[in-house]
C-alpha cells in the first residue's frame, strides 16, 4: 500500500550510498512512492567524488513537470542541484505547481559554484518548508550572504546559527550536529573521549526551538546521512506528520540505520536504509502509526497532566485520582500475573514479576500521598471504583483472557511508557513549576520502559489494542474536573 508521494530531485550515486539511490530506499522502507529527477551524474563510491556530469536544466524541469502533470506529489525533496540554471528552474516549478511541502537539503553544497550557492539562497529557500544544513553547509550559506558566523561552542550557538538561516526563508531549519558532538552539558567536545551527545536542533516559527538529542556514535558509515534524513523527514511529512514529529522520527531512522550499518567499501560507508524492516525498534513505529499519534498526543498533553505539570489541579480531583489509580494498580499486578502465566520464557515471566514488584513500590507511593491527605489503607481500599476505573481495568484483563501474551502486552503498554512520557515531557516543558508544587514528587517518580519487538504479522491488530487503551487511560485523566 503507498502512503505518500514524493518527487525528489537531485543527483544519482552509482555506489548506492547517497542520492537518489539512497533516497529511494529510505521512501520505499517508509512505505512511500518515489518519483525522480536527476540533476546530475556523478562518479562516486564510498571514498568521494571523482567526476560530476551535469543534466541541462531544461531536461531536468521537463521530468519534474513530467512527474508533477500526471501523478502529484505531496512533498519534493531536493539534493544535489548541479547549477545555478537548475536551481532557478526549479524554483519557478515549485511555485506553479505549488505543492504541499518543499524539503531542501543542501548536501552535496559545497560541490556547487558560487553563483548557484546565491542562486539557491535567493530563489529557493524562500519556498522550503524545512531545510537542513549541517554546521558547515550552514556556514557556507550564511558566509554567501555576508553573515559573520562565530566560534560554534554549544548548542545556544547552534541554535542561533539557525535562527540565523531562518532569516533566509524556510519556515523550518534543521541544523544537524553531526558534525559537532557535544558533551553530556552540551558543550563542544574537545577530545574523542569527551564526545558524547549529537544535538540536531530544529528551529521552527515564532520562538519553537526542538532539540533532537541522541547518543554519539563513533562510526564511519555516514555516506549519505544528509539525502537519507531529508527523505525520511519527506516521507513522514507525505505521511501527515507535523515538522516536529517527522523530525523526531527521521533523527530516529538515521540513528538506527547507522547503528546496525552493513560495513561496505573501504572509506565512508553507507547505512543501512532498511533496518526499519527487522524487529526491534517497535515502540518508535508504534508511538508513529498515524492511528496511535494524535490519540497518544492527546493522553500525554491532557489538560489533567498539564495542571499537574503547573500545579493549579485542584487538590480533590489529585487525591481522587490518586485512590482510583490505587485501586486500578490492584488490576494492573492482577494482570501483569496473568501475562506471566501466559509467557512461555523464563525472561517473560521473570519480567512480569520485575513489574509486579515495580508496582507494589508505586503503591505505597500511593498510599503516602493519602496519609497525607487523611486517608488510610483500609479507606483507599473501601472505596468504589469509578466507571472509567472499571472499565479499563477490565478491558486490559479480558485481552489477557481472549488474547496471547503478545496482545495482553499492548493493551498494558500504554500505562507503562505512557506516565515515562508524561513525566518526561512535564520535566522539559517551560510552565512546569518545581518549587512548592504538591505534585512535582509524584512527576518525578516516573520513568519509561522500552517494549521493542512484535510480530510483523499481527502489527496492526496490536495497534488497536494499543489505542483503545490508550483511550482508556485518557478516561482515567476525564474522572476529574482539572481546572
Amino acid at each position: 500500500m503507498v502512503n505518500g508521494k514524493v518527487l525528489i530531485i537531485a543527483g544519482s550515486d552509482p555506489s548506492g550510498g547517497a542520492g537518489l539511490e539512497a533516497d529511494q530506499k529510505v521512501l520505499a522502507a517508509h512505505g512511500c512512492y518515489a518519483m525522480t529527477s536527476t540533476t546530475a551524474l556523478t562518479v562516486q563510491n564510498t571514498k568521494g567524488v571523482t567526476g560530476v556530469h551535469v543534466i541541462p536544466a531544461e531536461f531536468v524541469a521537463r521530468q519534474i513537470e513530467a512527474c508533477l502533470e500526471d501523478v502529484g506529489a505531496d512533498v519534493i525533496k531536493t539534493g544535489m542541484l548541479a547549477s545555478a540554471e537548475t536551481i532557478e528552474v526549479i524554483a519557478k516549478l515549485v511555485t506553479k505547481y505549488k505543492v504541499p511541502a518543499v524539503m531542501v537539503s543542501t548536501s552535496g553544497a559545497q560541490l556547487l559554484p558560487h553563483e548557484a550557492i546565491a542562486q539557491l539562497s535567493r530563489h529557493l529557500l524562500p519556498h522550503a518548508t524545512v531545510l537542513t544544513p549541517n554546521i558547515p553547509e550552514a556556514t557556507l550559506l550564511l558566509a554567501q550572504g555576508g553573515h559573520e558566523v562565530g566560534d560554534i561552542r554549544s548548542v545556544r550557538d547552534v541554535e542561533a546559527v539557525g535562527r540565523k538561516i531562518q532569516e533566509l526563508g524556510p519556515k523550518w531549519v534543521l541544523v544537524k550536529g553531526g558534525h559537532m558532538p557535544f558533551r553530556k552539558d552540551l558543550t563542544a567536545a574537545e577530545t574523542d573521549e569527551e564526545k558524547e551527545v549529537v544535538v540536531d536542533v530544529l528551529v521552527g516559527p515564532g520562538a519553537e526551538i526542538v532539540r533532537i538529542e541522541s547518543p554519539y556514535q563513533d562510526s564511519t558509515s555516514t555516506h549519505g546521512t544528509g539525502c537519507s534524513l531529508a527523505s525520511a523527514i519527506s516521507a513522514r511529512l507525505a505521511q501527515g506528520a507535523n515538522v516536529p514529529a517527522a523530525v523526531r522520527g527521521a533523527c530516529r531512522y538515521i540513528q538506527a540505520g547507522i547503528k546496525t550499518a552493513p560495513q561496505l567499501g573501504s572509506g565512508n560507508g553507507p547505512l543501512d536504509h532498511f533496518h526499519s524492516t527487522y524487529t526491534g525498534y517497535f515502540v518508535e513505529y508504534l508511538l508513529e502509526h498515524p492511528a496511535v499519534r494524535d490519540v497518544w498526543k492527546e493522553f500525554v498533553h491532557h489538560p489533567f497532566v498539564m495542571a499537574l505539570g503547573d500545579g493549579t489541579l485542584p487538590i480533590e480531583s489529585f487525591k481522587g485520582y490518586i485512590i482510583q489509580d490505587y485501586l486500578y494498580l490492584v488490576h494492573f499486578s492482577r494482570a501483569n500475573a496473568l501475562a506471566a502465566y501466559k509467557a512461555k520464557s523464563i525472561g517473560d515471566i521473570s519480567r512480569s514479576n520485575e513489574i509486579v514488584t515495580h508496582i507494589l513500590r508505586e503503591m505505597k507511593l500511593h498510599i503516602n500521598y493519602c496519609n497525607s491527605f487523611g486517608l488510610s489503607e483500609p479507606e483507599i481500599q473501601a472505596t468504589e471504583e469509578l466507571q472509567a476505573c472499571t472499565a479499563y481495568t477490565r478491558y486490559v484483563l479480558d485481552i489477557g483472557q481472549s488474547e496471547d501474551w503478545l496482545a495482553l502486552q499492548m493493551a498494558l503498554a500504554p500505562c507503562l511508557l505512557g506516565y515515562g512520557a508524561v513525566a518526561k515531557m512535564l520535566h522539559a516543558h517551560a510552565d512546569t513549576v518545581r518549587e512548592g508544587n504538591t505534585y512535582w514528587p509524584w512527576i518525578q517518580n516516573y520513568n519509561a520502559d522500552d517494549y521493542t519487538e512484535a510480530s510483523p504479522s499481527r502489527i496492526e491488530e496490536l495497534i488497536k489494542i494499543f489505542v483503545h487503551a490508550t483511550k482508556m487511560e485518557i478516561g482515567f485523566w476525564e474522572m476529574f474536573p482539572y481546572r
